[in-house]
């Protein structure tokens, strides 16, 4: 039996020079025609790592169930890919060794890649429209790339979705948050611009994956 996840929550870095890498592809995420595509944007691209490091898998539609996305379930979703350069970069295997090795992940296993911008274009811009939720997954990463000229977009974690939160974060650059989908729900509160006249936003890595 492949081993699981030692930790219920987890908190560790991501390196200066992996963020600093990852950071500039952000500017060109495309916004899409979904419900929250105008203000979040993305890529989504899915890989396995193994010895000879990741293998970008081809492209395939994101669905949710209505069960788990109260806000887009069961809506088929189609994102651009990952730029290549990206993919095959030494920051993007480093983020997704982190991933793997908490986890005890195999080398089978299929890794989700969302990278996001969360662009604040409302006085209250949500970050997570769908509230309290769970991805439905078995292991989830949430990771900071940058904020700029907002306040807000703290990650809020829970022990179930009828509690308060017990954790209250900002994601600083390069801070990573591993967290059980099983035991933990997880929401955030939404973006503020600081300065009205200057455009804000929040960048973040999501990676998922199930057991096999």
């Amino acid at each position: 039996m492949q081993p699981q996840a030692d930790f219920t929550l987890e908190l560790t870095q991501l390196s200066a020079q992996a963020v600093k890498a990852l950071a500039p592809s952000f500017a060109s995420l495309p916004k899409t025609d979904h419900a929250d595509g105008q203000y979040r944007l993305r890529r989504y691209s899915s890989i396995t790592l193994g010895p000879k490091g990741i293998n970008h898998l081809a492209s395939h539609q994101f669905v949710q169930s209505e069960e788990i996305n109260h806000f887009q379930g069961d809506v088929v979703r189609q994102f651009e890919e990952l730029q290549e350069h990206i993919i095959n970069s030494d920051a993007l295997l480093e983020m997704c060794e982190i991933f793997k090795q908490a986890n005890h992940l195999s080398d089978q296993q299929i890794i989700d890649i969302h990278q996001m911008r969360i662009t604040a274009i409302y006085d209250q811009t949500k970050v997570s429209p769908e509230g309290i939720h769970q991805d439905g997954f078995d292991h989830i990463a949430m990771i900071g790339i940058d904020r700029h000229n907002i306040s807000g977009g703290e990650l809020l974690i829970y022990n179930s979705n009828k509690e308060a939160p017990f954790l209250h974060k900002v994601l600083t650059s390069g801070e990573v948050a591993l967290l059980d989908d099983h035991r933990l729900w997880h929401n955030a509160t939404p973006i503020s611009l600081i300065n009205k006249s200057e455009a804000g936003h929040m960048d973040v890595f999501v990676l998922t994956a199930k057991d096999l």
